[in-house]
């Protein structure tokens, strides 16, 4: 795999069904991969050390994915790198992980030496204060996002009712016939991942990864997600048996049923799903209408129910988006304890060490 510029994905998104992480894709402990974990608190320099990272390994890495934080689209939550089998993320809540191999696969990166334990002692009841008010404002974020789901999710089996599933199916299939021109033997590999999140700043949405993977997309206009979802799961599993790896990404409001989006680097093609919510920034290669699938009569007689639907999830969305800018606010302020507590000459010397120990991956590698 080879990319002129960096991806961006998130690995980890608030849903309906609460937080749901995908760092288990980090990285693979059976395929010779390092996995860099970060432990420390909030302002202590995880994102910045991920961010030195992915700088010094520009120049010399072709295959780099920047993974956002969700909650904080502007800070890092990991840093993929293809070139040399490597990954490093944070690894504290919510998306924590715990080393299975430490050493054999997982290293650790603990700034936890570098804070003034008493300081941050003595600060403790302002600290449990920030942190209660910041879960609450996620638990409700994710409360609105179950309403957006469950109103979004009534306006998609409408249109399922009304869906021609074998029309859908066959031109799944004349379009793997005529892109997915697979050679590799044995099943291909599929890496999973959020292309868009409800974020403190609204809806994100990656296009620039889309542009960068693909040189043809096929951009699938469909409000309800009903053709899109049948068609795409049909592709992925056409290009999975041809030997093809793929990028699937799901839906945060589904986000083990709705795959989205799909891509697939070997080819240089990808198919991305187009919504009221999801305006993907591309010059598509072709455009699929998910009207050529489906019974219009059906669909009118349901109109007033599905534009309820459609404004009152837009509502909900907007409120789930203005809780996390607000958990930001309160992030923001529980990262100022950790700042005046912490040892920064110490953080750097860790960095340092980080860095260093890249170095040694990179000249294995020769790079």
């Amino acid at each position: 795999m080879e990319f002129d510029r960096p991806l961006h994905f998130f690995l980890g998104a608030n849903t309906p069904q609460g937080f749901v992480s995908r760092f288990d894709q980090l990285a693979d402990s059976q395929d010779g991969w390092r996995e860099f974990v970060i432990k420390g608190g909030p302002g202590t320099g995880k994102s910045t050390l991920m961010k030195r990272i992915a700088s010094n390994a520009a120049p010399r890495c072709r295959a780099i994915e920047r993974i956002h934080c969700s909650s904080d689209v502007d800070s890092l939550d990991g840093v993929i790198l293809h070139d040399v089998k490597t990954s490093i993320a944070d690894g504290t809540s919510p998306h924590v992980i715990e080393p299975k191999y430490p050493g054999a696969f997982e290293q650790l990166v603990d700034l936890s030496s570098c804070w003034n334990a008493q300081q941050l002692f003595s600060a403790r009841q302002e600290i449990l204060s920030l942190s209660s008010r910041i879960s609450r404002c996620h638990e409700h974020c994710c409360r609105f996002l179950g309403a957006a789901g469950s109103l979004l999710g009534d306006n998609y089996r409408i249109a399922l009712d009304a869906t021609s599933v074998q029309k859908v199916v066959r031109a799944a299939t004349r379009i793997a016939q005529a892109e997915l021109k697979g050679s590799a033997s044995g099943r291909g590999k599929e890496s999973v991942r959020f292309l868009s999140a409800v974020t403190n700043q609204g809806i994100t949405l990656f296009s620039d990864t889309a542009n960068t993977l693909c040189e043809r997309i096929y951009l699938i206009d469909d409000p309800h997600g009903a053709s899109s979802r049948l068609l795409l799961g049909v592709l992925r599993s056409q290009a999975l048996e041809h030997g093809l790896d793929v990028y699937s990404c799901y839906c945060p409001l589904s986000p083990f049923e709705k795959l989205e989006h799909l891509f697939i680097p070997q080819l240089k093609v990808g198919f991305m799903t187009r919504n009221e919510h999801h305006i993907p920034q591309v010059e598509p290669y072709k455009i699929i209408r998910s009207r050529r699938f489906t019974d219009s009569d059906a669909l009118r007689k349901a109109r007033k129910r599905i534009t309820f639907n459609r404004k009152a999830a837009a509502q909900m969305l907007d409120s789930a988006a203005r809780l996390l800018a607000d958990a930001k606010k309160l992030h923001d302020q529980l990262e100022t304890y950790y700042i005046d507590a912490m040892d920064f000459e110490k953080v750097d010397a860790i960095g340092a060490q980080t860095l260093s120990a890249y170095e040694q991956i990179f000249q294995q590698y020769q790079l």
